[in-house]
C-alpha cells in the first residue's frame, strides 16, 4: 500500500513552480569578455572589478543593474580561468615543495621558475 504524500509537499509545490517560472523570466544572458589566458583573465578581473565598484557607489537604477548584470559575466569568466590556473599553480608549488624536501635542486629550479612565471601574472 502506498503511503500518502505529506501535506507539506503539496504546499511547497507552488513555490517550486514559481521559482521555475521566475528563472524562465530572467533577462537574456550575455557571454562576457573571454578569458582564454591567465593574463587576459587578470586584466579583465581588474578592469571589471573597477567598473563594478564605480556602479555600486552610484544609484542602482534599472540601467545600472543591467550594466552590473552584463559585467558579472566577464567577472565569472575571469574567475573561472583564474581558478583553473591557480589549481595548476598549487600543484606546481607542491612539486617545488617536495623536491626541496627530497634534495632535487634541478626540479626545484625548473618547477620553481614555472611557478614564478604564473604567480607573477597574479601579483607584480
Amino acid at each position: 500500500m502506498m503511503k500518502p504524500l505529506p501535506l507539506s509537499l503539496f504546499s511547497a509545490l507552488p513555490l517550486l513552480l514559481a521559482a521555475h517560472v521566475q528563472a524562465d523570466a530572467r533577462p537574456d544572458h550575455y557571454g562576457g569578455e573571454p578569458a582564454e589566458t591567465l593574463t587576459q583573465a587578470v586584466a579583465n578581473f581588474s578592469e571589471y572589478n573597477t567598473r563594478l565598484a564605480e556602479l555600486l557607489v552610484g544609484e542602482l537604477t534599472p540601467a545600472a543593474l543591467n550594466e552590473v548584470h552584463q559585467l558579472t559575466y566577464t567577472l565569472e569568466n575571469a574567475l573561472a580561468k583564474i581558478n583553473e590556473e591557480t589549481a595548476t599553480l598549487a600543484q606546481t608549488l607542491e612539486e617545488v615543495h617536495v623536491a626541496s624536501e627530497t634534495n632535487q635542486p634541478q626540479v626545484v629550479k625548473d618547477r620553481g621558475e614555472a611557478y614564478l612565471k604564473v604567480s607573477r601574472t597574479l601579483v607584480h
